[in-house]
This record gives structure tokens, sequence and C-alpha cells, in this order.
């Protein structure tokens, strides 16, 4: 039998299996292919007649579970990390990536205006390395793909963004990237659609803490593991045993109504298997018996604590495999004023040509209404600030700084680095959020944004207080203060004029004898 994988990347994988072959085996040859060892997070799915997505069964023979469709299949991550960074190798946290960026593309994981922001730039500076004026143009990302409800400005901040990332390397901006995104409400949540008791539509989500009950787009409810005793389902009614609280003597049982009693079966496979693998030391012996009450399924692969353990044992070197946007060239202008094709990729050494068709595919995606994204302003242009760095940079660089008819033979140079934690970028979601919150003057009459929020509701004034303060610019005047004031006990130089010009990893301190107009 011929059978089709589609990978993470948006490339096909096909290979033929027999007909009584199980599913494990499919699944080998597509992590030997992609050359992948953590393999216990991933998993094939496939669509059935109904276009209900369903997990292939490692155990199971695949012409038993794939019945009236064609054998395709698609390599999706079934079990979300809690920690990523708990993985070994790189090329696992690359695949996380991945299925992340197809899960807020497509809607799944809704972020904010500031987090599809922050994880774009991480994602351009994995895909592309560090922004290059004379190779990226002016919408060198337009036609990639962030968000659902992409705008022109969320393209801009991203570029902004990728901007300050210059020297990091594309396994530091995943990790990056999965540091932001494990923090979303909505990270590794398998959604299913139910209904309540009283017949209300409500969403159940399966994840590595327990069960979710969503209404509205609002979590509602919220069953960890420890608190369920028992999972169970008759037809199409999907139950659950809860544990009794500090003050209840009995236990207590809820009930769900889904569409029907494969949708009822399939949630329970899921939460069996969820649980087994976040919460067990090792797997439950399937029963061997041959009456027994109930069903025989259960979890057959390692569980989290398990992999780790396996993870821990892997001693190959660091695989080597290609990061190329598509599998699409990109056009850039060359000297000539003709156009040159390039594709950029780390270390194309691999025995497996793997393709991304992900951002070409994403937009043939249906558009989900499960985001709302508050559209901030612009931030300030700094043409000013970037042109007074090329300015500077040229002065010393010239030796002669330009200042011949000011500088005395006497001036005095001295060179201190910048603190770190004012090179740092904003590479978490709270500063990026606060720097906006903070921003400086714009249209609206000198108000920050802060200020706009606060003058827009119908319960607070601008002149009230607000309930949250923001950071007071005055902790940043004191940090370059501590600096001059310690840089000018060093320089013997007192009492004349100075001057200090920055660069992007220094500051250069200059004493004069005459006032200096730069």
């Amino acid at each position: 039998m011929q059978a089709s994988v589609t990978l993470l990347d948006g490339s096909m994988f096909t290979c033929t299996v027999e007909k009584q072959a199980r599913g494990l085996q499919l699944f080998e040859k597509v992590c030997e292919h992609i050359n992948l060892l953590e393999r216990d997070y991933f998993a094939l799915s496939f669509r059935d007649a109904d276009n209900n997505k369903n997990w292939l069964d490692p155990g199971k023979e695949m012409k038993k579970q794939v019945r009236g469709v064609p054998w395709n299949f698609s390599f999706n991550v079934k079990f979300y990390p809690p920690d990523p960074a708990q993985l070994s190798e790189d090329i696992t946290r690359y695949f996380l990536c991945l299925q992340l960026r197809q899960d807020i593309v497509s809607g799944r994981l809704p972020c904010s205006f500031a987090t599809h922001t922050i994880l774009g730039s991480y994602t351009v500076q994995s895909e592309l390395g560090d922004y290059d004026p004379d190779d990226c143009g002016a919408d060198y990302i337009s036609e990639l793909c962030f968000a659902p409800n992409q705008t022109k400005e969320m393209e801009e901040k991203i570029t902004e963004l990728h901007k300050s990332y210059r020297g990091m390397t594309p396994a530091e901006a995943e990790m990056h990237f999965l540091e932001n995104v494990k923090k979303l409400s909505m990270y590794g949540v398998d959604l299913h659609h139910a209904k309540d008791s009283e017949g209300v539509a409500i969403m159940l989500g399966v994840c590595n803490s327990g069960l979710l009950v969503y209404r509205d787009r609002l979590r509602i409810n919220r069953f960890s593991w420890p608190k369920i005793l028992k999972i169970s389902y008759k037809r199409n009614n999907f139950y659950i045993k809860i544990r009794p609280g500090e003050f209840e003597q009995f236990e207590s049982t809820i009930g769900f109504k889904l569409f029907n009693h494969r949708a009822a079966k399939r949630l329970w496979k899921v939460c069996v298997e969820h649980h087994s693998f976040f919460r067990l030391l090792s797997p439950e012996e399937t029963p061997k018996k041959f009456l027994t009450l109930g069903s025989k399924f259960r979890y057959s692969g390692r569980t989290q604590i398990q992999s780790r353990r396996a993870s821990a044992q892997i001693s190959r070197p660091a695989p080597h495999f290609p990061r190329c946007i598509s599998k699409r060239s990109m056009l850039s202008r060359s000297l000539d004023g003709g156009t040159r094709e390039f594709c950029i990729s780390y270390v194309s050494q691999s025995a497996n040509n793997m393709g991304s068709g992900l951002y070409g595919a994403s937009k043939a995606i249906a558009i989900s209404d499960l985001i709302t994204t508050v559209t901030p302003e612009k931030r300030m242009e700094e043409s000013s600030e970037v042109q007074g760095k090329k300015q500077c940079r040229w002065l010393i660089l010239n030796q002669t700084l330009n200042l011949s008819n000011y500088l005395s033979p006497c001036t005095n140079f001295s060179f201190f680095p910048i603190p770190e934690e004012m090179q740092k970028p904003q590479s978490t979601i709270s500063a990026l959020r606060r720097s906006f919150l903070e921003g400086g003057e714009g249209e609206g009459g000198g108000m920050t944004e802060w200020e706009k929020r606060l003058a827009s509701s119908p319960l607070r004034r601008v002149d009230d207080s607000p309930m949250i303060e923001p950071l007071e610019p005055d902790e940043v005047r004191q940090s370059w203060m501590g600096y001059l004031v310690a840089l000018g006990s060093q320089t013997p130089a007192v009492g004349k004029y100075c001057f200090i010009v920055k660069l992007p990893t220094v500051f250069v301190y200059c004493v004069t004898a005459q006032p200096v107009s730069l």
C-alpha cells in the first residue's frame, strides 16, 4: 500500500508499507526520514470519512483504522512538553516550533497583538538569520504569515524587533519562541466540541494538566488529573468522576454529551493517553484476560519520564538540518539592477531534503475568529537615532571625529561597555507590552498609551491615579548617571567639556577643552 505523510515543514513523504502493517512501522519510517530520535511527543494523524481528526494507533493494523479514505497522514505533535527547554536536541525543538506556528496561523492558539509580534520576530530570526539591509527589502516579511489577522503594523513591529536580534543563532531564537509560547493559556490544548447537561454548547480541552471546559471562548472550569478518579463513556455521553473536596463526603460524576459514539470514544482515548503520558511512571499493561469489562485500550508508548531518561542517553553529534522558508526562493536586487535568487538555510548538509511549505500553505487555512487583536499605535520613528549612530561610527573610525576645529591636543577618549540590561532586547511579551504602554508622545496630545486607555475607560479619568503604576523613566536616567559618575571619578580631566558618543556596544567618552557641537 502507498502511504503519504505530510511533514511539519509542508513537504511530502511517500513510502510503501504492507497492507497488514501496524501504525508503528509507518511512524518509524517517518522518524528515520527526518532524523528524529525524541519521538514520543509526536504521532501520525488522519481524517476519517466524516473529516474528523484521529490519531493512528501504533499497535493496531492500519487497514483496521483507516477505512474508506486514502492513506494520507500528517506528522504532528501529540503531547506538547510543558517545558520545551528539557528537550535534548535542537531538531526536536525545531519541529515543535513548526507545529506551534501552524497552531497560531490557523487560530487554534489565540494570541494578542504583542504576542504575535514577538513570536513573529523570533520566527524571522530563526528562518532568515540576522537582518541585512542589503538583502532584506522594505517588505521582506510581507509574504510570510504570522497571524490569522495579520496587519501592516504588525509586520513593521516584527521588522523592528528583528533588527535588534543581531548575533542570535536560530537555536536561540527557537528557544526564546518556545519560552514565550508555552505561557499561553491554550498551549497544547486539544479541543473537542460537546454540550453540558443543560444542552449548552461548550468545548472540552485536554492538556498535560487535566481537562478544561470552555464556553464562549472563556475557560469556565478546570479538572486536574489528580482530581479526576475515573473517565468513562457510554454511547455519546462522556463522564468524569471527581474526587470529593475537603468539605464533601461523596464522589460526584459530571457528564457531557458529544456528537456521537465515535466522538465520545475519541475524547476518552485522548484523555487516557494524556493522563498516562504526563502522570504515570510507566504505561499500564493491556488486560490479557479473554472476558474483561470495558475497553482493552491502553496507552502503549513511553511516558514523559521514560522519554526524558531516554533523551539523556543520546550521544550522537547534533544533527544538521536545513531551515529554509517554503522551499521557495526570495528575490532581491543586485548591484547591477537585475534580480538575484537565493534561498537562506543553515547547514543544508542532511540526508533528508526537507522543504518548508508552512507559510505558503498557511494562507489556504480558513481564518478563524478565535483571536481578537488589539491594534496599538505605531512607535516613534527611529530614523534620527539610526542616522546619529551611523554618523558617530563614521567619526570614530576615521579617528578624526570631524572635530579638529574644536578638540585640543589633550583630548582624552575612554571606552566602556554598555550595561548588559541596556543591551538586552525586548525578549519577553511582558517587556514588549510594558514598552508599548509606556510609549512616548504620539498624536494624542502628549498622552502615553497607558493614559489613553485610562481616558477611554468609562469608570476612570486621566487624572485618576492608575491601578498599576508604570515604570518610572527616572530609574533609567539614574542608571545612566551612575555610570557617568563612576567614569568621571576615573577621569583626571575635571571641569573640562565632555560628550558621549553611543555605539551599538560601547560608549565613547570624550573630554575636550572647548564646547563641542555635533
